[in-house]
């Protein structure tokens, strides 16, 4: 007999489909979150390589660390607060409810959350503390003052306490108290939330509505929360010595109000913030909800009488019709403390009597002074810089220029300066070539002498043309790093390779041009597949990767102006607006003032940190060299930095030794 062998289905059409999306799913997933990855991991590869580029790795490992740190004990107390908040809440639920409507109800909401109970609240906290991570990595500046922070050498004039407690700690205890207060409104929060909806809060219930396990849970909680509270009243009798007043622009610092109607209250509110907390804390072995609950709503009343309403009394009542004596030891106070702070402190006065005409003898004693009177305006003489000294459409000249002195000739003479900077906007041809890899750099350093003119009116140059004419014998006239250098360049070569780089126009060359390669120290390098691929992220520009012109030796240059340079290098310091050029040793380089300062010197007044360093260029600039909206109420020139304008090296130099953040920084 024969049997005939069963063939084997065809298998169903529909199914190869729903496979290859099972795996084309997944698959896509991956590697989303591998671009994902690699998209993070490029913006600190790439910042590492331009810490190396300018040799201050520790700068970037150090803020690094710190953030890391940071964002992991902040997230982990987060997450961590949530997670046991709500395993709490749901370990020490009733094992029976009420049969009340609500109960029922809440009862298919278990139900349909019973399955992904577990991984909700785990998300949910993960989430939160990622979040709460994130935002604590960001005020690594605080904890980095407070760690390194010490004695300011001066005490205020109330407490009798350093200024350095102001300056150093007080920022940082803020910003904790301040964290802890979320954590533990989104831990009552969740346990609130997960006590309700397992039956540990029943809002219908004829007998107790809360659970003895819900109410020890959300008593502990709330006592914790007042204890901090009383906490924050403590430090906002220190917050008042550095707070601005209300009434009177301009002041800061306690006032006769806040000395004998703000300071009272404060004590007065750290005492009731206790006493509800006690009873938050009885609450747990005992419950008198309405006793702790009516205790919390006197907290409130009284945070509005004793710390608002009586203060305005006092100010309406007291000092209004007797301000200026009220008010006198305060004022001084404020007057004292803004000169320490300012550094004023030591400023002579003295009457001057001016005559309107000047004999001859006095005008021959000040001849010095009066043949140095400046005849060009660096805020107005650009346009005649440019008609003279631009040489091409693509260099460039800033609206503002720059005034410096120089030793010439065995005599200091005033000079009005600047910098022939590469201006993209005049290349003749616009593409990713030209303007990353071809137009790399300005040339050339451009001086006049600031109180004379040539016979036709022009500025009288001693430094000026391409290649460079002058007295200042400059040795390196590229400039690769500038206020208008481009966002990134690919500069070097090969040895032997041909150069590519338009280094200057010349007439006398058959190419009408001399090319250049990069051969200075600045810069990452940019040829291997790695790199090449970081930084095709990173300026999201593909041609990095996808180019011949991209070469085993070339280096990328980015972040060139001296500011961004600075501020990264020395993050704790604030770069002035407007840095200035100048030759030094046949180099040219950028000259730029950093300032350490702070707004939490107690009684010391703020003003915008603009209006600070601003001086007659900069305020003809129309806030051309803004600074941020900052105000201080301290601020030292502590710094001077020198960035060169070849090699983009930064160089700090001290320049008050004694001033304590800096000593700190």
């Amino acid at each position: 007999m024969t049997f005939a062998t069963p063939s084997a289905s065809p298998p169903d059409s529909d199914d190869e489909p729903r496979g290859r999306g099972r795996v084309l799913i997944p698959t896509l997933l991956v590697l989303g979150i591998l671009a994902v990855l690699f998209v993070i991991f490029t913006g600190f590869y790439t910042d590492w390589l331009w810490f190396q580029s300018v040799e201050k790795t520790s700068v970037f490992t150090t803020q690094l660390a710190v953030r890391a740190v940071m964002f992991a004990v902040f997230g982990l107390v987060m997450g961590g607060a949530l997670v046991v908040a709500m395993w709490l809440a749901y370990k020490f639920r009733p094992f029976f409810a009420t049969g009340s409507q609500e109960q029922a109800s809440l009862e298919r909401y278990r139900a349909s959350l019973e399955p992904v109970r577990k991984p909700a609240m785990l998300v949910i906290a993960v989430v939160i503390g990622l979040l709460a991570g994130i935002s604590a990595a960001g005020q690594w500046p605080l904890f980095m003052l407070w760690r390194n922070g010490g004695e300011f050498g001066q005490a205020d004039a109330q407490f009798g306490m350093d200024v350095g407690f102001w300056v150093f700690d007080y920022p940082f205890y803020r910003f904790v108290l301040g964290f802890a207060f979320t954590v533990l409104f989104f831990t009552l929060l969740a346990s609130v939330v997960v006590n309700y909806l397992y039956g540990g809060i029943q809002l219908q219930s004829e007998g107790d509505r809360v659970s003895r396990a819900a109410r020890v849970q959300l008593s502990i909680i709330a006592a914790t929360m007042l204890l901090a509270k009383a906490v924050a009243y403590a430090l906002d009798r220190y917050g008042l010595a550095v707070q601005d007043d209300d009434f009177v622009l301009g002041f800061t610092g306690l006032k006769f109000r806040d000395v004998n109607a703000m300071l009272p209250a404060k004590t007065i509110l750290i005492f009731i913030a206790l006493i509800v907390a006690l009873l938050f804390i009885v609450n747990i072995f005992r419950s008198i909800w309405p006793i702790a609950i009516a205790g919390l709503g006197l907290m409130v009343v009284s945070a509005l009488v004793i710390g608002g309403i009586y203060p305005a009394v006092v100010q309406q009542f007291q000092v209004r019709p007797s301000e200026l004596v009220r008010e006198e030891e305060y004022l001084s106070r404020n007057i004292e403390a803004t000169r320490a702070a300012w550094d004023l402190a030591d400023v002579e006065t003295r009457d001057y009597a001016a005559t309107g005409e000047p004999s001859a003898e006095a005008i021959a004693a000040d001849s010095g002074t009066l043949d140095n009177i400046r005849l060009l305006d660096p805020a107005i003489v650009s346009p005649t810089y440019r008609a003279l000294q631009q040489i091409r459409g693509f260099y460039s000249f800033p609206d503002i220029l720059d005034v410096d002195r120089y030793d010439l000739s065995d005599e200091q003479r005033g000079a009005v300066v600047s910098v022939r900077e590469l201006d993209l906007n005049g290349v003749p041809e616009r593409n990713w070539a030209n303007d990353h890899v071809v137009y790399t750099h300005g040339y050339g350093f451009v001086a006049a002498y600031d109180n004379t003119a040539n016979a036709n009116g022009t500025p009288n140059f001693f430094e000026f043309d391409i290649p460079p004419v002058g007295e200042l014998d400059v040795e390196q006239p590229r400039v690769y790093f500038g206020e208008n250098s481009p966002d990134y360049s690919i500069v070097g070569a090969p040895e032997g390779a041909t150069p590519r780089e338009l280094d200057f126009p010349d007439d006398t060359d058959p190419s009408g041009q001399r090319n250049n390669t990069y051969d200075g120290t600045g810069g990452a390098p940019v040829g291997s597949l790695l790199n090449k691929m970081a930084f095709a992220v990173k300026f999201g520009e593909p041609n990095i990767l996808l180019s011949d012109l991209v070469n085993p030796e070339s280096v990328i240059l980015w972040d060139r102006s001296p500011r961004d340079r600075l501020a990264k290098v020395a993050p704790w310091l604030t770069p002035d607006g407007d840095p200035y050029a100048a030759v030094v040793n046949g180099r040219i380089v950028w000259l730029l003032d950093a300032y350490t300062k702070t707004d939490q010197f107690p009684y010391s007044t703020r003003v915008d940190l603009n209006e600070a360093t601003s001086d007659s260029v900069t305020s003809t600039a129309a806030n051309v060299f803004a600074l941020p909206q900052d105000r201080v109420n301290y601020m030292r020139n502590s710094v001077k930095a020198v960035i060169d304008a070849y090699d983009g090296t930064v160089d700090l130099y001290a320049w008050d030794e004694s001033d304590p953040i800096l000593q700190r920084g």
